[in-house]
């Protein structure tokens, strides 16, 4: 099978790392599968939403540093092709869904929290494990860190390289939930169908505007949603949501509090 298997559900795509006899560990033939994987989604219209998450008990172990071939001449240009397949992940313009149990450590712990929503088990685990192989953090954790949790705790993660639960993990901010593991494929079904339900121009620009609205003034960011909102008034979706609105066929209602643990 392949180190990257790709399955097409009702409206999202399931990404499943899938070496489960090494933690889910991302070798070269991983990250390339991976980066095919990512920029297909990403020209395909009919994916409203992307779950990623590894086969058997393990999100993913981290880089697999065991060997391997590589075709890149030099350390730095090994490094670029891996960043160019993480920004895959950052740039896909539908939400993204990690689904993590077990281990979530080094570059698998960052691929996991650069989703836009993480959904993990009681039993999942987290590291920046990197300085106790004698590396530096990589795979974007030293930009989303700060943002998530704040400075002092992101060197607290990175310097000490400590292990955190999931509990631990939702108190600091890196998580939307935890849940009991064998509730955890239900949760993340739901959340991916409710995302799938939900008007895709209208989650489209509000990923965008959100994660764009980190580097600019409040007037920029003003100016940026006056614009997608003029697209979203003049699409469809808006029209059936008015319709709904005004007495024709009913929107959804939100679902219940489940008494989940939430972020």
């Amino acid at each position: 099978m392949d180190e990257v298997d790709w399955q097409h559900r009702d409206g999202y795509a399931k990404l499943v790392l899938n070496r489960p006899e090494r933690k889910n560990a991302i070798d070269t033939a991983t990250w390339h599968r991976l980066q095919k994987t990512l920029d297909a989604i990403a020209e395909d219209t009919t994916v409203n939403a992307v779950v990623i998450t590894g086969a058997g008990a393990n999100f993913s172990a981290g880089a697999d540093i065991s060997g391997g071939s590589s075709s890149h001449r030099t350390q730095l240009e090994r490094m670029e092709w891996f960043n160019k397949v993480i920004l895959a992940l950052h740039r896909l313009p539908i939400p993204t869904i990690a689904q993590v149990d077990g281990v979530a450590f080094g570059v698998g712990m960052n691929l996991a929290i650069g989703c836009d929503f993480v959904i993990a088990s009681d039993r999942a685990r987290f590291s920046e494990v990197f300085v106790k192989r004698a590396l530096s953090v990589d795979g974007g954790g030293s930009w989303m860190l700060p943002r998530l949790v704040g400075v002092r705790r992101a060197k607290l993660l990175c310097l000490l390289a400590d292990t955190i639960s999931a509990d631990e993990a939702l108190d600091m901010g890196l998580l939307t939930k935890v849940v009991d593991a064998e509730e955890l494929d239900a949760e993340v079904d739901k959340l991916a169908a409710r995302l799938v339900a939900s008007p895709r121009l209208a989650l489209v620009q509000t990923k965008r505007l959100i994660d764009e609205g980190l580097t600019l003034t409040l007037e920029q960011a003003m100016e940026n949603e006056a614009r997608a909102q003029a697209l979203n008034v003049a699409s469809d979706d808006f029209s059936a949501a008015m319709a709904a609105f005004r007495g024709g066929p009913r929107l959804p209602a939100e679902p219940a509090e489940s008494g989940d643990r939430n972020g």
